[in-house]
Order: structure tokens, then C-alpha cells, then sequence
């Protein structure tokens, strides 16, 4: 699937230097269940917008946080709809910067991470697992993720001195929906999933689900990110982000299919324009996540303790002051 994708992206590439057609926007996505289903979903959402653009834009589905990475790394990404924690990185590292986020209801919490256990299953309460985490067997999801990793890890495991990575007696890395079905058919114990994700899960698996409860709750998550790589042309941008924040929003038969589109897509309020500022809230997390490992680890010393959660400190502001200033 990847390989194909960037035989196509090289060829566009190409055609636009002998200065024929420019070749296809490549709009990287993360999987939904799989790579296969993931460009299946979004399918209807970049016809339109290939409409809208001018210009045919096509699907980079992968099967991992880790392979979207890589494709970006190489500049085979034109745009993408990433987890927050992957968009902090796209642009603070990758030369991209944000476009859209998906929207959210006003004041309501309606995206949070949770912990999944069987109903029926050894474990049965967030005190046990507390308690002795060598005990169980954990489906987390990629350590970009920030419902399957960095939430948990930030607001539970770490304040209690659990790394998540070496403190289970076993762990198995995956989709939100390999995660809830590893629990489900007892090859692990507890699994990091989040609530839009798991009353999909439930749709799509009701016998599975229904084995499944949900044992803890973390605080809300940021929103995911649509980004865009700065060499794209300044009209495109333009164009892409006004087609993101129009779509579903009218009346009429369109806008009622293309709002049936962006339900299956887990962003059924669509999308709202945004900057480089929308990340804040993901640079946080990180903060957080590094602050606390950084409290939580063994070192020759406490100057040098301190001297790492100065470092910390340090690179949080460098780092909010930049995504500040790119925003203007």
C-alpha cells in the first residue's frame, strides 16, 4: 500500500518539473480499523475536494502512526489528518503547519481516552490494576497516539509511578480497534482506547463490546489536526482550508450526504479553521509527559535531576513561543 503510494507521489512530482499537470495532493490519514477501510472513508470527502481544488487528491492510507511518520519525513505528504501529538511533531519538525482541527461542541468533553477491561475478566477495577500492573497484560495504542498512549501515561500511570512500556507483564501496540478486541477475546487485560472510538467499536463489534467496560476516564483530549505542508501553493492552502470548514456545514441534499461522510469519519460537527496555536494544548501534554518522566527517573544525582527538568522547562518555552509566532 505505502510503496504504491509513493511510486504515484514521485511520478506527479515529476510531471510538474517537465511543467505538465501538477501531480496529486497526497492527504496522508491515520488508520481507522485499517488502512484499507481508513482510505475507504475518506474516499468520498477527497473527491469533493479534489473538485473543489482543481486538482486530483488522493489517500496515503497506512497501517500505523509510525509509517504516516516516515512518509512525512520523506515529503510524501502533501496534507494529513493527525493526532495532535503527530501534528506538534509535523510541524515543529516536518515543515508543515495547521490548517483545520476537527470541531468540537462548545463546552462539551465528548472525546476522552478510557481504560477497557473484560466485564467478566481477572481484572475488575482500577485499584487492582494500580496495585500491582506486573500482573496484566496491556493493548496500548503507538506512543504518538494521544488516547492510546500519552493521556493515560500523563494523567494516570506516571502520577502513580507506573511506566506504561516496562511495568506490564505484556503488552500488545495497535489500532484503537485492536486494542478493545484484544481485551475482548482475552489476549490482554486492559486496553487504552477512547470514547468516539469505542461506541464505533461497539457498532461494528456488539457482541465484543458488550464484554468490554470502561474503568477510567482521563480529561478531555486535544483535537485531531489537519496540517499542510508550507511548499504547497499559498491558493491551495486557501482553497483546501475554505472546502474543510464549508463541508456539511449547508442544506440540502449534499450537504446531508456530505455530513453522513464526516460522521463516518469521527468528526461529525466538521471542521473549523485553525493555526499553529490549536497545538498548545498538545504541547502541554508533552511538557507533562517529560516533566513527569523526568521526576519519576533514576538519576547519578539530583543536580542532575534538575538539571534535565530545567532542560524540560527550556524547551516547552521555545516551543510555545514558536507555535505562537507561526501563527501570525
Amino acid at each position: 500500500m505505502l510503496a504504491g503510494a509513493v511510486l504515484g507521489w514521485r511520478a506527479g512530482a515529476a510531471e510538474t518539473s517537465r511543467g505538465t499537470q501538477p501531480g496529486p495532493l497526497r492527504f496522508g490519514v491515520l488508520p481507522i480499523g485499517g488502512a484499507v477501510e481508513s482510505r475507504d472513508k475518506w474516499t468520498p470527502l477527497l473527491a469533493d475536494m479534489s473538485r473543489a481544488l482543481g486538482r486530483p487528491v488522493t489517500a496515503l492510507s497506512v497501517t500505523s502512526y509510525e509509517s504516516l511518520e516516515q512518509a512525512i519525513q520523506r515529503n510524501e505528504v502533501d496534507l494529513a489528518l493527525l493526532s495532535a501529538r503527530m501534528a506538534l511533531d509535523a510541524v515543529s519538525r516536518r515543515g508543515m503547519k495547521v490548517l483545520a482541527q476537527v470541531k468540537r461542541h462548545a463546552g462539551e468533553a465528548d472525546h476522552r481516552a478510557v481504560l477497557l477491561v473484560r466485564k467478566a475478566g481477572p481484572l475488575d477495577s482500577l485499584d487492582a490494576l494500580l496495585a500491582r500492573p506486573e500482573q496484566w497484560r496491556l493493548a496500548r495504542g503507538d506512543r504518538r497516539s494521544v488516547s492510546g498512549f500519552i493521556l493515560p501515561q500523563v494523567q494516570l500511570f506516571l502520577p502513580h509511578r507506573i511506566e506504561m512500556e516496562t511495568r506490564f507483564r505484556g503488552e500488545i501496540i495497535g489500532t484503537h480497534q485492536t486494542t478493545a478486541l484484544a481485551v475482548a477475546n482475552g489476549d490482554a487485560d486492559v486496553a487504552t482506547n477512547n470514547t468516539t472510538d469505542f461506541e464505533r467499536f461497539r457498532q461494528q463489534f456488539p457482541d465484543e463490546a458488550d464484554r468490554l467496560q470502561v474503568i477510567w476516564r482521563s480529561a478531555p483530549t486535544p483535537p485531531a489536526q489537519i496540517v499542510v505542508r508550507q511548499g504547497v501553493a499559498p491558493a491551495i492552502q486557501k482553497k483546501a482550508q475554505l472546502f474543510l470548514v464549508r463541508y456539511g456545514q449547508g442544506a440540502g441534499p449534499r450537504a446531508d450526504s456530505e455530513r453522513e461522510t464526516l460522521k463516518s469519519l469521527r468528526a461529525g460537527l466538521g471542521y473549523v479553521a485553525a493555526t499553529n496555536e490549536a497545538l498548545l494544548p498538545a504541547a502541554h501534554l508533552e511538557y507533562q509527559l517529560a516533566r513527569q518522566s523526568a521526576l519519576n527517573g533514576r538519576w547519578v544525582s539530583e543536580a542532575a535531576r534538575e538539571a534535565k527538568l530545567q532542560r524540560v522547562e527550556s524547551q516547552y518555552a521555545e516551543q510555545v513561543a514558536a507555535l505562537r509566532n507561526n501563527a501570525r
